[in-house]
This record gives C-alpha cells, structure tokens and sequence, in this order.
C-alpha cells in the first residue's frame, strides 16, 4: 500500500516528535511518503497530487482545518472510483471530525487504531457536504466533514481566526469568550436569512442557519452536541435554523443542548433532518463557515449532502 501523510507542523498538538512516532510507525505497514505543510491549501494541493500519482492511502496529522483541506484534494475533481481512502491522526485543538467518527482524539491511540485499520482493512464509507456560495464579491466551492454555517457561527469563527492571527491558541474558552461577544454584536444587526428546503414554501427572517453533516458533534471536549439526533454519516444534511435570537430564545436552546441528548424543539426553531439540500439567501453579505473554517461572505449559498463519498479507515 501507497500512503501519503501530511502534517501541518503548525497545529495545536502537532510536534516534531509525534510525527517522527507516527511516520516510523506507518512505515511499518505501508511505503509512505510525508509532505509537511508550508502554506495555506498545500494540504490540498498535496492531496490532489497524491490522487494523480494512485496512492492508496492519504493520512491527516493535524486539525480540523488540515482534514478539511486533504478531504478537499483528495475531491477536487469530484467523486470518483478508485480515490484513496482517508487516515485521521488528531493534532489539532479540536479534532471534531475525528471525534465524530467516534477516533481517538489522543495522536498515539489515534495512530495504533489506524494501524489496526490498515491490517484488518477496516474502513467506514461516509458522506459529506458540498458549499456552493456567490456574492459579496468572491465564489466559494468546497467540500465539508461535519459543520457548516451562516450567521452567528460563522461570525464567531471569523473572530477567533481574527484573534489567532494576533497570537492567540484557539480553545474551548477563547470560541466560548468570543461567541458571547459576537451574540451581542449580532442583536445590533441581525442577519435577515431566508432558507430554501426542497419541496417546502422558503422561510424567511431566518437569523442563524447551521447544516449538519453528522450527530453527534462537538467542540467542547467530550461534551457531544445534538442539533439533528437523525443525521449521520450514512445520510443526508441536518438544518438547524433560528427564527429569533433573543437572549432567552438562545438562553433556552444552550441549555437544552448542554443539559440533555438533543431532540431540540421550539416555535422559534426550523430544524429538519436527512435532507438532500438547502439553499439560504440573504440581502446583505453574510459570513460562511465550514468545518471551523471561515470562506468569507457570500449574499446566497447551497449546502448539498454527496453521500457515501469518502471511504476512511477506523
């Protein structure tokens, strides 16, 4: 077997070390090849290459953000037979991907579960979303594992790239902080969304629009969250959408959300499950997130769910 792993030196809980383990481990099993990555998208790059040259196997080492970049190259023209399947070995602050598919967040135990996989030729077949936004200047094309959205996450998300650019270490607390500071900057300017499902009149004055490609996720260590308890990796997108964004709307869902298994249910809350796709519009440019990740604004954007696409080794 062929593998490529790529490491983005540059993540959380990236070391020279636990690379150095993981590549002599993986070295073992399989003839592999490492790329480092030195700029933003050589993940992706890497990636694409490695489905030109007929690798068997891309791995991962890194966060959210380096899985959503190989995910992304290994993609790039399309869903195909005969595409190398997926290695995760969590290195970031997050890893929600990972934690997802139920992977060990820990690099070491990460690594030995992806060494049985190789072995015993495990692996899961998965689905995952597709962005399609225009507007506000710039088109956006990508592919996503687990979250995607507009609004308030996508703002939060902005900020906290904002505040890494600055120095900062991305954690729990400082998405946490920073989401209570761009709630109430919101409530100035609320977003007026309106959001398309198939085969349903649209919605509108819709303030957050959130699309799930799995339940559960989480941010929060081993906190799952359940905005859409019946979407999953084997089906199609979850939608989680909020007409009102008063404190006490919010106040209400936050709790629910931390304090039980999920099923959230409200007069002020459009949620579905399992859906093809769903395109939100919007009068005024709106942040667009993906996997954690910030694309920019964009005025109109369609999430569709490919399912089965991606094959990944657990």
């Amino acid at each position: 077997m062929r593998a490529l792993l790529v490491v983005n030196p540059q993540a959380t809980a990236t070391t020279p070390a636990g690379r150095d383990v993981l590549a002599h481990a993986l070295a073992s099993d399989v003839k592999l090849d490492i790329v480092e990555t030195d700029y933003r998208g050589h993940a992706a790059d890497a990636a694409a290459q490695a489905v030109v040259d007929g690798y068997d196997l891309v791995v991962a080492h890194g966060g959210d953000g380096t899985v959503n970049e190989v995910v992304n190259g290994v993609l790039r023209e399309g869903a195909q037979p005969g595409l190398p399947m997926l290695g995760v070995v969590p290195g970031g602050s997050a890893n929600v991907f990972a934690g997802a598919l139920g992977l060990p967040r820990d690099p070491v135990e990460a690594t030995y579960r992806l060494l049985q996989a190789i072995e015993h030729g495990t692996s899961r077949r998965v689905s995952v979303g597709r962005v399609s936004a225009t507007g506000a200047g710039a088109d956006h094309d990508r592919w996503f594992t687990f979250n995607a959205g507009v609004g308030w996450d996508a703002d939060v998300v902005a900020a906290v790239e904002h505040q890494r650019a600055r120095g900062r270490q991305a954690s729990p607390t400082l998405y946490a902080r920073t989401a209570l500071t761009s709630y109430f900057s919101q409530r100035r300017q609320p977003p007026s969304l309106t959001v398309h499902i198939p085969e349903e009149p649209p919605f509108e004055d819709v303030r957050l629009a959130f699309v799930s490609n799995t339940d559960p996720w989480t941010y929060l260590g081993d906190k799952a969250i359940r905005l859409n308890p019946s979407t999953s990796f084997d089906g199609g997108l979850g939608l989680f959408a909020l007409h009102g964004m008063g404190l006490p709307t919010v106040l209400r869902y936050v709790a629910h959300l931390l304090a039980t298994d999920g099923n959230p249910k409200g007069g002020n809350l459009l949620r579905r499950d399992d859906v093809e796709f769903v395109r939100v519009t919007s009068p005024e440019p709106v942040n667009l997130q993906v996997d954690g990740d910030l694309l920019g604004a964009c005025t109109e954007v369609e999430f569709t769910g490919v399912p089965g696409t991606l094959t990944v080794a657990v």
